[in-house]
């Protein structure tokens, strides 16, 4: 995180930097930055006290179309404003827009100081509190694939979004030759996320046209999720100066892989000492490791939505594109959900590979490490064994949903959910799930106009 500044502080070193404007953003419901510049005289006016955001930016979906299912706020409501307030820790600057300065803020019931229950980075924040309570920190890294093409809003919008042409050709995953064609791009991601305070532990091309993959340098568990939001907010922008649309869907073709969000996740203790290491144990995972697995994989099924938000989620959830379908775990296996991974007394950890590139990083990372701690703290058994080979067959577990509406259903009458992050969370998420599938099912897509249009 940034330094932890006090409001005096943090207005006294802008004003050295003569400020004259601020970026502040939150995130809605899908995990998209929704943000404002300020003049720097309103920024010192609310740096303290926060400031008012319209509510309708958990009330509406990623094309600003508002919820007409939502309790939380809606048309009955008259969308007031809510309070936000600055996390001055999250201060950074926007290397590629003249260093303006940038924060994250939050959103608040009233001016008492409350969190408001629905908001996602405090449903992730709520989920640390209980992760310290229970004396442990959380580490945890993202890593991101996309795909990049030589396109515009404008050009995307005038082909309707069909045959986009990608920065580079074929399948050529790992390729020195691919990245080279459109290197000025390739070393600002690096160089200017790296400004951003979102470095990059490695980014290479992966396989499929125009696909790149970073993975993001791993920290304390919301400095990750911060990383990862700005991360792909960051990307777009960058991307958009070199003429490039990134896209962050978790799958836009038939023919190729979708994209992962996948996340690495480790429990510390006070010291920094990695607990998930066991050195007696032919896998190398201690107890809490396999208390906190066992957790995971109980958990997944109910909290899917979280992992796989949008309807274009469960496109790359299919056998064979390198995404799970089940609950299942392996040592170093990534055909299963969970891929243990022996890093040794420094490193030993596990990947979350449900995620989509498409995730909301705060809840995924919430989801999670809430099934994860639940195992902990209730001393949970990891009875499934590890697969060897192909997860795509094993029976050990029961499939995950393939569409967002039955997701979003067993969602919202998990016990354990509604335990963990509150019926409140719980019932507005599930709402803007279930709007989601709504809007779907009222589209008439490509396949159905191809098929049916003439011939039925």
């Amino acid at each position: 995180m940034g330094q932890n500044l006090s409001e005096s502080e943090v207005v006294s070193l802008l004003e050295k930097q003569n400020c004259q404007k601020v970026k502040l953003a939150v995130t809605d419901m899908d995990g998209v930055l929704r943000g404002k510049s300020v003049h720097f005289d309103k920024f010192k006016s609310i740096v303290k006290d926060g400031f008012g955001f319209c509510n309708v930016v958990l009330g509406w979906d990623c094309g600003d179309v508002c919820y007409e299912n939502s309790d939380y706020t809606g048309w009955h409501s008259g969308y007031p404003d809510a309070l936000v307030k600055l996390d001055l820790s999250t201060m950074r600057n926007i290397p590629w827009d003249r260093n303006i300065p940038f924060f994250l803020g939050d959103f608040y019931e009233d001016e008492g100081g409350k969190p408001l229950s629905i908001c996602p980075r405090n449903i992730l924040k709520k989920t640390l509190k209980k992760c310290k309570d229970l004396g442990f920190d959380a580490k945890v890294g993202c890593e991101f694939e996309w795909f990049n093409f030589k396109e515009s809003p404008e050009t995307l919008s005038q082909k309707g979004y069909h045959d986009p042409k990608p920065i580079s050709p074929g399948m050529f995953g790992y390729s020195l030759l691919r990245s080279d064609l459109s290197s000025d791009f390739f070393n600002d991601l690096q160089d200017l996320l790296e400004a951003f305070k979102v470095p990059l532990e490695g980014l290479h091309t992966e396989t499929g046209p125009g696909v790149y993959e970073a993975a993001i340098v791993c920290s304390d568990a919301l400095e990750a999720a911060d990383r990862a939001c700005l991360f792909k907010t960051g990307v777009k922008q960058i991307a958009l100066r070199h003429g490039i649309t990134a896209s962050f869907m978790a799958r836009w073709s038939p023919e190729l892989p979708g994209c992962s969000g996948h996340i690495h996740q480790s429990l510390l203790d006070s010291q920094g000492h990695n607990l998930f290491y066991g050195s007696d144990d032919s896998t190398q995972m201690s107890s809490i490791f396999k208390q906190y697995l066992a957790g995971l994989l109980l958990g997944s099924r109910e909290l899917l939505p979280m992992m796989a938000p949008t309807v274009n989620s469960y496109k790359r959830l299919v056998k064979g594109f390198w995404a799970p379908t089940s609950a299942t775990w392996g040592v170093d296996n990534r055909t299963c959900a969970f891929r243990v991974i022996k890093g040794g007394v420094k490193s030993s950890r596990v990947e979350a590979r449900i995620p989509g590139a498409d995730m909301n990083p705060y809840l995924s990372v919430a989801a999670c490490l809430a099934a994860g701690l639940y195992g902990v703290e209730n001393k949970l058994q990891l009875n499934q064994e590890p697969v060897k080979g192909n997860g795509y067959d094993c029976q050990a577990s029961e499939s995950f949903p393939t569409n967002l509406r039955d997701a979003a259903t067993i969602f919202s009458e998990s016990e354990l959910a509604n335990s963990i992050f509150g019926e409140d969370f719980v019932k507005h998420y599930t709402q803007t799930r279930v709007w989601e599938w709504e809007q779907y099912e009222k589209s008439v897509s490509d396949w159905e106009l191809k098929r049916y249009f003439e011939i039925i």
